[in-house]
């Protein structure tokens, strides 16, 4: 029983089991089936949405590479193995600067090539293409670059990630173009890589720097990346098909003509992009089903492009008013620009030069108007010309003498496009300037050489630039080269054996090296050398910035110097010898003069007793010497304290009528005496001057005593004064005998007279008493027709400085009888 029941259960627990097998085999074959049908729909957007993308990947110009690497090589150099991507013509438009490059691999012989061009990045940097690329590739920097070709071609490079791959977009600015054929406009390999990888396609697409979209044949959106909903401000890009937002209506007229047509348009315009004006770079492509459609934003490509030909044109009127001619010939060696100062040089005729000739042409030109310089072959010299166009490592710079005696400095450069420019500078006059200057350096040195005095010259930078021959011979340079560029201490070196004082010649090293204004200044000094000899130095800075060095022996003037000092001693000490013994002689005879002066007046006065005729004769003439003598040692004693400048002015307000009234008054007894009339002619208004008066009429007497003693009975003698300018002119004038010629230039020295007959202080005194009132005296006479003294006295006497200067006055020359 147990066992039929275990039968039994063990059977219904099978049937149990296939029943929920076979419940479960209906249920796994319900989902295969609906699985398939999930991924069968999927297959079917993807190929719709890889149609779409492959006609918008078709409508760009440009190619599109992609790098599936992880990261990059740490060599800039090596950039990998990319996808590439794009329409044949924009492949075939950049493979012309593949030129360069050396890999096989279309894509990589492309950025080698463009690696080697400039190109700027967003800010206007200059950049290079390597770098930026590494960066992508091993850090995803991104980057936007605009690299410019020598044909004036620009290509726009933008790098960006797209989840781990590294994708950049290249598009060439002078492609325009679209392929032959619809069908042949696809590039198979591309096709099959998008279908190994749709999503990396379409995330390429919504990752690039521009606007893509596709439109139907009705002209309606059917796909569109970010950056064109970003640009119409479409939230999604459901809304952007729902509204079927467009560019604008050039867009989509552009769009219909491509369709109508079959073939590709493109163009170049303004339109408004998120509520800015920007020029866009439109390209239309018909495709499958409809048209697919890019714009690249290239605003800131013709903003550059603008500034370009501006700094172009600047360039050329900057060359333009050069003064060298400059001629730039392209890469073909045609002439393309030439300025007005390259027509002055060569005299050529403005239409020949408008030709643009080749460079072979225009020297065949020159040739045949006889104004290239003489060669034995011009032909092989023609050639080596024109073979400066090829690769060479440095550029000649040449010399050029034409047959009418220019001489022309020919400089050549590589031009940034190509070709090259040369410049012609007319060296003619700096020839001549320089013959000149090297023969005036020789006149120089020559000069120099025959000076006694030494000269040396140095640069600011301590160095020897120029020296004569007496500096060697000075300094017992014999043994000695002095070298061009010589430094100091060297020439300091060779001369410490006569002159060792470094303090000194530091003082003069610091005069040579020092810009400072302080320092450019001259300076003197004087060296004591080891040989006993006296040299006297300067250094004056000179206009170039070298300071001159000159060194004098001064051993002979010094000799001399101290010669003359101690005669000068001499005669000091003999001076004052002098002044004591005057001061000394005066005292002595005046006391016994006195009293021989008052006993003859008591003779004369008769205290005594009455005296006969012959005695009182004798007592006249004691007390006429002993007046004469009195007065003589007076006028001593005056002029010794005037040497000794020991006399003190007593200035005053002094009345000049009252005080030559007064001074004839005192010489009046002595003018009876000789019968000889005293004149004033004076105005009694004259006024008053600032003057010593005890001076003024010691003056004026003594010149009345000297013309008292040089004149005769019927003779005349006339006081006068006259005010003119400030300045008052007293005159004391005789008709006597007159003075020598010989004499009047010793009237006013002391202890001299016109003749034997007196000292002569009196004169001396005049002149001396005048000068000291800041005035001066003349004199004029000749031979018998007596002597006129005139004292010029200022209004105001000066408290310092020396009188003024006296007029010369040349004494007149009697006529021969």
């Amino acid at each position: 029983m147990d066992g039929a029941n275990l039968s039994l259960i063990a059977a219904a627990g099978a049937a149990a089991i296939a029943i929920a097998a076979i419940i479960w085999a209906l249920r796994v074959t319900e989902g295969a089936r609906s699985s398939i049908e999930v991924w069968k729909r999927r297959s079917r957007e993807v190929e719709d949405a890889l149609a779409g993308a492959d006609g918008v990947f078709g409508a760009f110009p440009g190619i599109v590479l992609i790098w599936d690497e992880a990261s990059a090589s740490a060599n800039e150099a090596d950039c990998g193995k990319p996808r590439i991507y794009g329409s044949p013509l924009a492949l075939a438009s950049l493979l012309r600067f593949s030129d360069t490059a050396h890999a096989a691999e279309p894509s990589v012989r492309i950025l080698q090539g463009l690696g080697v061009f400039d190109a700027h990045d967003a800010t206007g940097g200059l950049a290079r293409l390597a770098p930026a690329l590494a960066r992508l590739r091993r850090e995803g920097a991104p980057f936007s670059l605009t690299i410019s070709t020598p044909d004036g071609v620009f290509v726009e490079v933008d790098g960006r990630t797209a989840g781990a791959r590294a994708v950049v977009w290249i598009l060439d600015a002078s492609a325009r173009g679209v392929e032959e054929g619809g069908a042949r406009g696809r590039i198979d390999e591309a096709r099959q890589v998008i279908a190994r990888d749709p999503a990396a396609f379409l995330e390429m697409w919504n990752e690039a720097p521009l606007m893509a979209w596709r439109v139907n044949g009705a002209l309606k959106l059917e796909w569109a990346n970010p950056q064109y909903l970003k640009a119409l401000e479409a939230k999604s890009l459901e809304q952007a098909i729902t509204r079927n937002l467009q560019l604008d209506q050039a867009a989509s007229d552009l769009a219909r003509r491509a369709i109508e047509s079959g073939e590709a348009q493109s163009e170049t315009r303004s339109a408004v992009v998120g509520g800015q004006l920007r020029t866009l770079q439109i390209h239309i492509a018909p495709i499958t089903g409809g048209a697919a459609g890019s714009a690249l934003d290239v605003t800131d490509v013709e903003a550059s492009r603008d500034l370009l030909a501006k700094q172009q044109r600047a360039h050329d009127e900057t060359l333009d008013h050069l003064a060298e001619g400059i001629a730039v010939f392209d890469a073909q060696k045609r002439l393309v620009f030439h300025n007005r100062a390259f027509e002055q040089v060569w005299q050529l005729d403005p239409g020949f030069l408008q030709d643009r000739p080749t460079h072979a042409a225009w020297l065949d030109h020159l040739k045949e108007k006889r104004k290239l310089p003489a060669h034995a072959n011009y032909a092989e010299w023609r050639a080596g010309e024109l073979a400066l166009y090829q690769e060479v490592a440095e550029l000649p710079q040449d010399l050029w003498v034409l047959p009418d005696g220019k001489m022309l400095r020919v400089a050549r450069q590589r031009h940034p496009s190509g070709g090259l420019l040369v410049i012609f500078s007319d060296i003619t006059n700096e020839i001549s300037l320089r013959s000149q200057y090297d023969a005036l350096l020789q006149t120089q040195k020559a000069a120099l050489d025959k000076l006694h005095e030494a000269i040396v010259v140095f640069g600011l930078d301590g160095r020897l630039k120029l020296s004569n021959a007496a500096f060697s011979t000075m300094w017992k340079l014999e043994g000695v080269t002095l070298e061009a560029d010589m430094p100091f201490d060297k020439v300091v070196g060779a001369c410490e054996k006569l002159f060792h004082d470094r303090a000194t010649w530091a003082q003069v090293r610091a005069r040579i090296t020092d810009p400072s204004p302080e320092a450019r200044t001259e300076f003197r000094g004087e060296m004591r050398r080891s040989d006993e000899s006296m040299l006297k130095f300067l250094t004056r800075p000179l206009p170039d910035g070298a300071t001159l060095v000159a060194f004098q022996d001064i051993t002979a003037d010094r000799r001399v110097e101290d010669a003359l000092r101690e005669r000068a001693e001499a005669f000091e000490a003999a001076d004052q010898l002098k002044t004591q013994f005057v001061e000394n002689v005066s005292y002595q005879l005046r006391n016994p003069l006195q009293a021989i002066h008052g006993n003859a007046e008591m003779l004369q006065h008769k205290i005594f007793g009455p005296l006969n005729d012959r005695q009182d004769e004798q007592v006249s003439s004691i007390i006429e010497a002993s007046g004469s003598l009195s007065k003589l040692i007076d006028n001593i004693l005056d002029v010794a304290m005037v040497e000794a400048g020991n006399v003190q002015l007593d200035l005053g307000a002094m009345d000049v009528y009252a005080t030559i009234a007064e001074s004839v008054q005192m010489a009046a007894s002595k003018a009876r005496d000789t019968e000889v009339p005293i004149r004033i002619k004076c105005d009694p208004k004259i006024g008053a001057i600032e003057a010593d008066q005890k001076r003024i009429t010691q003056v004026i007497v003594n010149l009345l005593s000297n013309a008292l003693r040089h004149t005769e009975r019927g003779d005349t003698i006339t006081v006068g004064a006259e005010r003119l300018d400030g300045v008052v002119r007293l005159t004391v004038q005789d008709t006597g005998k007159g003075m020598a010629f010989d004499a009047q230039a010793r009237a006013f020295d002391s202890f001299s007279s016109g003749d034997r007959r007196g000292a002569g202080l009196g004169l001396a005194l005049v002149k001396s008493f005048v000068e000291m009132h800041g005035g001066w005296v003349a004199l004029s006479s000749e031979p018998g027709r007596g002597v006129t003294v005139t004292c010029h006295l200022p209004a105001t006497t000066p408290l310092t400085g020396p009188p003024p200067s006296p007029p010369e006055v040349k004494p007149k020359k009697r006529a021969a009888a």
